[in-house]
């Protein structure tokens, strides 16, 4: 009997010592991961924009409360930023490239899509919202053979999300509505990491590995550029991508 609490007692003391020793040992079974930062320009004298008449729907029009609506096929900020660029990595993941678990959320507002370029990975959800008062449809024209499918829906003003997975990678799908023809956007769907540039053509990509990557920029006007980043665990790397005007 005395041999088996004795036993009994090595072994608790065995366990108390494990969990403290994992206690003191930060990060176990965590990943490391950095970031990447950095900004998008537009080099040269950006095109005007051409206004929207959206007077042939009276919701339009009121929903917008007389503020004018134009093209977004290239926005530029004062300091010549670029918005709507779709940075992603093109080469460098190994192994499995976990989906993002959030959602992303494409949103039919103002009779525009909002945002105008949306990027997702391969089978994260996407909820398709209407926010106007009116009748929209959301019209994805993926290319044929690539994986994803093209459809057409009909979402009336304030129902019920539409929720979406692209099983394939495409840069970029393009989305338009057959109601209101001037409403265009992208979903440019892209495996690990990535970002859009925000009005100012700034972007982040976040929980990126720690290694060496092609990043790839795409903008629907102006095309494709591609430049080599090293990540470091901790220490965001900045990179920085200029798109000559047309």
């Amino acid at each position: 009997m005395k041999i088996y609490y004795r036993v009994a007692a090595m072994s608790l003391a065995l366990l108390l010592l494990a969990a403290g020793l994992l206690r003191l040992t930060p990060g176990v079974g965590a990943a490391a991961t950095g970031q990447i930062a950095g900004t998008v320009k537009l080099d040269g004298q950006a095109p005007h924009q051409k206004p929207i008449d959206m007077s042939k729907d009276p919701a339009c029009a009121q929903v917008r409360g007389g503020a004018p609506a134009t093209g977004e096929s290239v926005v530029v900020s004062a300091n010549g930023g670029l918005a709507n660029v779709v940075v992603y990595i093109s080469e460098g993941l190994s192994g499995a490239v976990p989906v993002a678990s959030k959602p992303v959320t494409f949103e039919q507002k103002g009779c525009q899509y909002v945002p105008h370029v949306v990027a997702v990975n391969p089978g994260q959800h996407m909820n398709v919202l209407n926010s106007d008062k009116t009748l929209h449809n959301i019209h994805p024209d993926p290319k044929p053979g690539g994986g994803n499918n093209a459809f057409n829906k009909s979402q009336l003003g304030g129902g019920p999300a539409l929720d979406l997975t692209w099983p394939a990678e495409e840069i970029a799908i393009p989305v338009k509505c057959n109601v209101h023809p001037w409403m265009h956007a992208y979903i440019a769907v892209v495996k690990g990491p990535n970002g859009v540039s925000d009005s100012n053509g700034s972007f982040t990509l976040d929980n990126v590995p720690p290694g060496t990557y092609t990043l790839t920029a795409w903008h629907e006007t102006y095309g494709t550029q591609t430049q080599k980043v090293t990540v470091a665990e901790g220490k965001p790397a900045a990179v920085s991508f200029s798109f000559k005007a047309k």
